[in-house]
């Protein structure tokens, strides 16, 4: 290659040295009084591999099920690195998005939530690797709401479990009465994403329906459970118009 300037005449040779981008270059001075003849100045520069460096990448964000988001990971090096992206909290071999410093997700979904990778390569180095945490706030849903049954005078349990983020809320009625602990015998607990109601000794009146109520900042749910008499549940079940009346001999 050739560059010229309006004093200097420019050359480079361009060859690779170890893994070096080396460059000779003659720089050939033509003396002004005398055109036939020049003079030759001559050096060797070699630009030496850089390994990846991450210089700038987005911040840890918390958005809302169904907006969009975009990440940026810029890198440098010599030569310039590539820069890939992968979804650390998916099952393995399924993490890989996209491979460009922008990550663009439309509409995302609370399963897209986790740690995104940003990795930068060269094979000059090890890749530089940072990560960034994406948290998306959904409303409650109620996974698990099981019916119950427990006999007169026993201790009795009503479990719901919900998801959201952020973590859910809970609400215990009974018909129209909102319940809690102490109130009628009952303890309320609360534990991450189960909420419990507790009968320390069950009566009659305890039997019936509640109403679970799970609430975040982005809406509410609920779900209906029944504490029924287990024993009255058995003999309707599995005896029902079975049950008989046994006679024995000498009674009338």
């Amino acid at each position: 290659m050739v560059g010229k300037s309006s004093h200097l005449n420019i050359i480079i040779e361009n060859n690779t040295y170890h893994k070096s981008i080396c460059a000779n270059i003659y720089v050939l001075i033509p003396p002004f009084e005398c055109k036939k003849s020049f003079s030759c100045i001559s050096f060797l520069l070699c630009f030496l591999p850089v390994p990846p460096q991450i210089m700038n990448i987005s911040s840890d964000i918390t958005v809302n099920e169904g907006s969009s988001v975009t990440l940026l990971c810029l890198a440098i090096g010599r030569p310039e690195p590539t820069v890939t992206w992968r979804h650390l909290s998916v099952k393995e071999g399924q993490g890989f998005v996209s491979e460009d410093e922008y990550l663009e997700i439309s509409d995302i979904k609370r399963d897209q939530s986790g740690e995104y990778e940003c990795s930068a390569l060269n094979d000059v180095a090890a890749p530089d690797v940072r990560k960034v945490k994406i948290t998306v706030n959904y409303p409650p849903y109620i996974s698990k709401a099981k019916n119950t049954g427990v006999s007169v005078g026993q201790k009795g349990i009503l479990s719901c479990e919900a998801s959201a983020v952020p973590m859910a809320e809970f609400q215990w009625f009974k018909e129209d009465t909102r319940l809690a602990t102490g109130l009628g015998g009952v303890r309320i607990e609360n534990k991450g994403r189960i909420s419990t109601l507790t009968f320390f000794n069950v009566s009659e009146k305890d039997y019936g329906n509640y109403t679970c109520v799970a609430t975040n900042k982005l809406g509410n749910t609920n779900a209906s459970i029944t504490l029924y008499d287990a024993l009255e549940h058995f003999i309707q079940r599995y005896l029902g118009s079975n049950l008989a009346i046994w006679e024995f001999p000498g009674f009338t």
